[in-house]
This record gives structure tokens, C-alpha cells and sequence, in this order.
């Protein structure tokens, strides 16, 4: 992305747009990748500049596209014609007229039976000569569920970033470039000492904290292989649309709300925390959480539905792991 060589006249302004966007936090990876695109059009077809047939050309020319892709094509152009007119430019701001189709998609949420079996057979897998995945897995999993992070977040974690005296863990731009520090619970903070006593004897601190046997960070795809033998040895059924290894996330999530209401907390309060916890952008998709276990748990959500009906969603946010 960043090796792009911008061709048209608008080239050197949709750079700086892109760099106060990153400098703001923001990654803009597949937004970076539309706008190189969208300066190719506009070097193809010879426009200089923002103007109304350059922006519906880009995101109406193509026949057979997704209302999804034409809605970001949107919103990109939009936020660009917005930058322009605040440095002093007459551009054609592009409204948004595609509305992309809200998610149907429900996570898979474990049962505490399904998950003591699961975390049973990854601790009963048989360890191999030329592998680590007894030692790594077995708290790996455990901190997926424990402090529900997303795989890319427990394969990127370094042995910096896991402070076991005061146990907890730093998330370093984690997605929406957001950061946050998360507290392990003290079963998890003692299987992480032994843990560290095995593995990083000898390791630096740039050391992943989950290494692979060759001593590199984990591919996502070796990780989800040995997830698809542990459900299939702990008896739990797959289907093409899942479980995931992200669903071990969103059953955390629905677990601790569960176990809020059922001890009478207070989740008005309780929700922005829940939110920096998990290092959403915004309360929307904790909010998704509160449907999702009202819908598996209807007769102890019924207990707080006063307070809930208030903070519901309409439905249809939902946190994928990218």
C-alpha cells in the first residue's frame, strides 16, 4: 500500500487525506486500497478533479457489484470531498444512497458443558517431538475465553506485553487501532507463571508470548486447524458455518453478561466498561452482546428487561474478527 505510485491530479491530495486519516488512528487498509483505485479511474478516464462524474462513474460503473462495496465506495468519497472542502475546494460531495444489508449472521455460543469438554481435549491431546501446541494451546485458548481476545490479538501478544505481577495484558492497535490494557483472572495469571517458566526461559522480551515451534509468530490458519481436531475430539459438531475460533470471544461476552444479571448488577454502569474490555469503537457492537443473550437466556433476562428495553439494539451489529 504504501509503495502505490498516485497517478492522477488528485493523486497528491488523496495521499494527504489518507495520511491525516492514519495519523488521527484510524488504519484505513481497505479504504487505502479503494482510493488507489478510485485514483486509477480518475487517471484512466482523465478527470482532475473531485467533480459529480468522476464520483458516480467510480461507484456506479461497475453492473455486478455488492451494495456493500458500493456503500464504502460511498463513504469514502464522501469523507474525501469533505477533507477537500475544508482545505478551501468546490468538490461534488457524494451522498450515500446503497444501504448495505445488515447481518443475519448468529454466533455459536457454547454451552459451559461444551466448553469443559472443549478445554478438556486440548489438554488431553498427545504431544508431539517436533511441536509445542500441548504447552501453548491449552493456556492459549483458555486466554481467548478468559479475556476475550480476538486470535489476531493472542498471536501478535509480546512477552512484554504480559505483565504477571500485576497480571494483566496490553493490546497494542488492536483493530480500530484501538489499545487497552485487560486483567487476567487469577486461575488465568498463575497458568500464564508456569506457563512463562516452560516456554521463555531463555526468550527476550520481543519474544512472542505464543510461539510457534520454530520460535515465529503462529499463522492464523495453523491455529484454526488444530481448533477444528479439538471440537472434533470434544464431541462438538461442525457445520460450514461454524463454530469459529471467534465465537470462543462472543461466548465470553454473553457468559459475563449472564452472570451480571444473575448477580444483580447494574449493566447501564457496567456496559462502557464491558466495551473497553473487549476494545470495541463503539457501544453498538457490546449492545449486540445484551440481544444475543437475552435470546439464549430469556428467562433470567426477563429479571432486568425493564432496564434493558432501554439500551436493546434494533439488531443486526455484529463483530466479526478482522
Amino acid at each position: 500500500m504504501n509503495n502505490y505510485e498516485w497517478k492522477s491530479p488528485l493523486g497528491k491530495k488523496i495521499k494527504e487525506f489518507l495520511t491525516v486519516k492514519r495519523m488521527a488512528g484510524y488504519k484505513y487498509e481497505r479504504q487505502g486500497r479503494l482510493l488507489e483505485k478510485f485514483d486509477e479511474f480518475c487517471f484512466s478516464n482523465s478527470y482532475s478533479f473531485l467533480c459529480r462524474e468522476a464520483v458516480e462513474g467510480f461507484c456506479y460503473g461497475t453492473y455486478y457489484e455488492k451494495e456493500r462495496t458500493r456503500y464504502e465506495k460511498e463513504r469514502i468519497l464522501k469523507g474525501l470531498a469533505e477533507y477537500l472542502c475544508s482545505c478551501g475546494e468546490d468538490v461534488y460531495i457524494c451522498p450515500i444512497k446503497s444501504t448495505p444489508k445488515r447481518s443475519n449472521f448468529t454466533p455459536y455460543i457454547y454451552t459451559e458443558e461444551e466448553l469443559r469438554k472443549f478445554f478438556q481435549a486440548i489438554d488431553q491431546y498427545p504431544p508431539h517431538p517436533r511441536s509445542n501446541r500441548d504447552i501453548v494451546d491449552p493456556l492459549m485458548f483458555r486466554m481467548l475465553y478468559g479475556c476475550g481476545l480476538r486470535i489476531s490479538e493472542a498471536l501478535n501478544l509480546k512477552l512484554s506485553e504480559v505483565n504477571l505481577d500485576e497480571g494483566t495484558l496490553t493490546i497494542l492497535n488492536g483493530k480500530n487501532n484501538k489499545s487497552r490494557i485487560i486483567p487476567m483472572a487469577e486461575s488465568l495469571k498463575h497458568r500464564s507463571i508456569e506457563y512463562k517458566k516452560q516456554v521463555h526461559v531463555f526468550n527476550d522480551e520481543n519474544s512472542y508470548f505464543f510461539p510457534s515451534s520454530l520460535g515465529g509468530k503462529f499463522d492464523k490458519s495453523t491455529v484454526y486447524c488444530r481448533f477444528r481436531e479439538y471440537l472434533w475430539c470434544a464431541g462438538i459438531p461442525h457445520s460450514g458455518k461454524g463454530p469459529r475460533i471467534h465465537d470462543v470471544r462472543h461466548t465470553h461476552c454473553v457468559h459475563c453478561l449472564k452472570q451480571w444479571v444473575l448477580s444483580g448488577r447494574d449493566l447501564l454502569n457496567l456496559l462502557p466498561y464491558l466495551s473497553a474490555y473487549l476494545g470495541h469503537a463503539d457501544f453498538r457492537g457490546t449492545q449486540y452482546y445484551l440481544r444475543l443473550t437475552a435470546d439464549l437466556y430469556p428467562d433470567i433476562i426477563s429479571k432486568s428487561e425493564t432496564i434493558l428495553g432501554n439500551i436493546f439494539p434494533e439488531g443486526g451489529h455484529y463483530e466479526d474478527d478482522k
